[in-house]
């Protein structure tokens, strides 16, 4: 399955560095605002220690990672949902990502051209109330379009109608839908809107070099921020990010000692992602390929399987199954074989964290 994250936030706050260090492109960084005019999108491979493990004791002719599409949207200010800056147009690529990392501002000093002192909850509330306010369009356009029929007593539209009307009235005070709670009917209704104020929302505190841990009061601040709204956050700095991945691989694992570091924040914003969405992975492994890929926690073997290739659902007949650990600890699948750790697992076999499979698919 493919996995899709939207950068947003004001603009100046570090978004396209992100972006820049989070990817092998380059996005255009600058200290002006909308030096982002077009979204800037990258794939970018998730790193997994797991792969190189599996690599050493399984001989393959290559090793593909999960990746996940990141794209870096313009600046947006307040009234984007009016038009202002550069206007909703934007607004509509947030729509097609799964999840929206929201980076804000929490450092001093003059380095950014703002005038506005920091003030990140500030920030967080101006992206979240233009969110909302293009989401209520939308919704508005749907309660319209299914008002006649619900009129005319069609129970489906008017249990629809309904669960646009609900959504409105938070729309209508600014609150993110993602913060409520929906029954699946509901959600049924909601899901082919795309709304942006429900999605999954990580806020990325930007950080100085100076507080790789986010212990400033701005941090802190998020964090409430973060926790009281049911959504992630983690510190990053993001020139600090940027100049280590420009690095060459030794300098860059010198550097990092010096400071401290013992990953880039990629692997961290990655983590925080899946967990956001409730994602996991499993492997497969062969003469051709080791390869990672991601599933959603608590899918069966049919669906994993069907994540390869929409025709191996309809085919599955059974899994073989061992973990990344029976390989470290036994060092081929012979091996685990012979152990009696590989294990055969049918349709309702629930895939776990970590799983490295074989499917046997019927015609």
């Amino acid at each position: 399955m493919s996995v899709s994250c939207g950068i947003v936030g004001l603009p100046n706050v570090g978004k396209s560095t992100l972006f820049s260090a989070l990817s092998a492109a380059k996005a255009e960084v600058g200290n002006f605002p909308f030096c982002t005019i077009d979204p800037n999108v990258a794939v970018v491979e998730v790193p997994d220690d797991r792969l190189e493990l599996i690599h050493g004791y399984i001989e393959t002719q290559r090793v593909l990672p999960a990746v996940v599409k990141v794209v870096d949207i313009a600046g947006l200010v307040k009234g984007a949902s009016e038009g202002e800056g550069m206007g909703n147009k934007f607004l509509g690529n947030i729509k097609e990502c799964d999840a929206i990392m929201q980076v804000v501002r929490c450092f001093g000093g003059q380095k950014v051209l703002r005038e506005e002192p920091v003030d990140p909850v500030g920030d967080i509330e101006v992206i979240e109330l233009e969110l909302a306010m293009a989401d209520l369009e939308t919704v508005r356009r749907a309660i319209d379009r299914v008002a006649k029929k619900a009129r005319a007593g069609d129970k489906e539209c008017q249990m629809e109608k309904e669960a646009l009307e609900k959504a409105a009235a938070f729309l209508e005070q600014g609150t993110q839908l993602r913060s409520q709670s929906w029954t699946d009917r509901e959600r049924q209704y909601l899901k082919p809107l795309f709304l942006m104020t429900i999605k999954p929302m990580l806020y990325v505190a930007n950080v100085a070099d100076d507080d790789l841990g986010g212990d400033n009061q701005w941090c802190q601040q998020v964090a409430e921020y973060a926790a009281s709204h049911g959504c992630g956050w983690l510190p990053i700095c993001a020139d600090l990010e940027l100049e280590l991945r420009s690095m060459e691989a030794e300098d860059r694992t010198m550097f990092m000692e010096e400071l401290g570091v013992s990953e880039l924040g990629l692997g961290r914003l990655i983590r925080s992602v899946y967990e956001l969405l409730g994602l996991q992975t499993y492997f497969t492994a062969g003469e051709k390929e080791v390869r990672a890929w991601t599933i959603h926690q608590g899918d069966k073997a049919p669906t994993a399987a069907g994540v390869i290739h929409t025709d191996f659902e309809k085919g599955f007949i059974r899994a073989e199954v061992y973990s990344v650990g029976d390989l470290d600890e036994l060092h081929s699948e012979s091996a685990i074989r012979a152990a009696g750790r590989l294990r055969t697992e049918g349709r309702e076999y629930m895939m776990q964290e970590g799983d490295v499979v074989h499917f046997l698919i019927g015609k």
